[in-house]
């Protein structure tokens, strides 16, 4: 269980600070390598993996936009912002079904198209990965 007034006071507000952006080698490679479940949502898919909660954080993401997708960084980045954005808006669909789970999540979003989306478009489908996603944790 969270700390109710910490859960309310980072996760309730819309943020997205440094520490709920997953950087470790060790979690990214158990993630893609022993197993973590996935579901798409054209062009975003997720690959997602419970995880001991270690950190204060119960959920910590990652945002991918392959280079032969799109060469020039300019419209990676642009996606990657996209993507976190709409995932900074709707975190909270997802935080309230961990309120209660003694476990934490890895998310990573992968991006599957070749050509820019607006960003109402990727706000729905993150929307939609969100709720599926927290459907099969409750299951858990």
């Amino acid at each position: 269980m969270y700390n109710l007034r910490f859960f309310t006071r980072y996760f309730m507000t819309a943020t997205l600070c440094k520490a709920e952006r997953q950087n470790k080698h060790s979690v990214i490679g158990k993630l893609f390598e022993s197993g973590g479940k996935s579901i798409s949502a054209f062009p975003l898919r997720v690959v997602y993996m419970p995880l001991a909660k270690d950190d204060e954080f119960p959920v910590s993401i990652l945002v991918s936009v392959p280079k032969r997708l799109f060469k020039r960084a300019v419209k990676r980045n642009r996606v990657k912002r996209q993507v976190r954005e709409a995932y900074r808006l709707n975190k909270d669909i997802l935080l309230q079904a961990l309120a209660d789970q003694p476990h934490g999540m890895v998310l990573a979003f992968i991006w599957l198209d070749k050509e820019l989306h607006s960003s109402e478009d990727i706000g729905r489908k993150m929307r939609n990965l969100l709720h599926r996603i927290a459907e099969k944790t409750l299951q858990l």
